[in-house]
């Protein structure tokens, strides 16, 4: 069964705003040396979509997925993930946004030895609330309001605003005429709305210069000696820390805990029972140390 002629115009409003972030996406990871992987083939996985597993196997779909040392053949290590979303009425926004942190935020815990940065674009009508939301979780969220929307395909001659009474023989006109554009025209859609939005693109792409920029300012690393105890009571805990004698000869090493700071204020933490798994770890940090 085919999309309605509403769906299929909104798919074009989503393609329109994807086809915006794209190019600058595409030129920020030139400049850095990365890998910018999107919908599309690529010999390193399979089909058109761009997926990532998470830790428990289940795989997401993906709009853009910047990565260091990738190639069209190899994976690698993603420093990034970035959605896009457009959505017409505020009732849709707040799922939306959790439909995003469902497929995002089980990859950041996969890959929390890189901390990638999480970003989202969503343009048409979310509400303050589905932004706090995603701001509260670690995303750089920006908005282009559904009045922009309208304004960029106004520039191509086309009318983009309806409403939840507006019939499919208006949406079906509105796909016709996107269709008979020349490309050209249609291209100067994205470019209007970034544009008109210029602000918060801004915005956005300094935040993720920074993260992809960062530089370590301290390596903290905490060896840990001795035989954990269990106690059967808060008493009995605090018993044994009053009388706990910290001038005891050393203990066997138990784990190592590391604890990396960036300048931009990032934080990774993480817990290893040998040194190797720590070198290894502080090994594949995808930023090199300042200095």
């Amino acid at each position: 069964m085919g999309l309605s002629p509403s769906h299929k115009f909104g798919q074009i409003i989503g393609d329109v705003l994807e086809e915006a972030i794209e190019p600058l996406l595409r030129g920020f990871a030139q400049d850095h040396g990365l890998y910018l992987d999107r919908k599309g083939p690529r010999t390193a996985r399979k089909g058109k979509s761009v997926s990532w597993t998470d830790a428990s196997g289940n795989k997401h779909d993906l709009d853009f997925v910047l990565e260091k040392g990738g190639t069209d053949s190899e994976i690698g290590t993603p420093v990034a993930f970035i959605e896009t979303a457009w959505r017409r009425y505020t009732k849709h926004s707040r799922n939306k946004a959790q439909e995003i942190q469902g497929a995002i935020l089980p990859l950041v815990t996969t890959h929390r030895h890189v901390a990638p940065f999480i970003g989202v674009i969503l343009a048409g009508v979310f509400t303050e609330g589905a932004l706090a939301q995603l701001r509260s979780l670690g995303f750089t969220a920006i908005y282009f309001p559904y009045e922009t929307v309208i304004q960029a395909f106004r520039c191509a001659g086309i009318d983009a605003s309806f409403h939840e009474k507006t019939p499919d023989s208006a949406f079906a006109k509105k796909v016709r005429a996107w269709k008979r554009l020349p490309r050209r025209t249609q291209a100067a859609v994205p470019r209007s709305l970034l544009e008109l939005n210029s602000g918060e693109v801004r915005a956005f792409m300094g935040d993720l210069k920074l993260a992809i920029t960062r530089k370590v300012e301290t390596v903290r690393i905490l060896p840990l000696h001795g035989t954990p105890r269990e106690m059967s009571s808060v008493q009995d805990a605090i018993a044994f820390i009053q009388t706990y004698d910290e001038g005891a000869s050393s203990q066997p090493i138990v784990k190592y805990e590391v604890a990396v700071r960036y300048s931009n204020g990032d934080r990774i933490e993480a817990q290893f029972t040998d040194k190797g798994g720590a070198v290894q770890f502080l090994r594949g940090l995808p930023v090199p140390p300042a200095g």
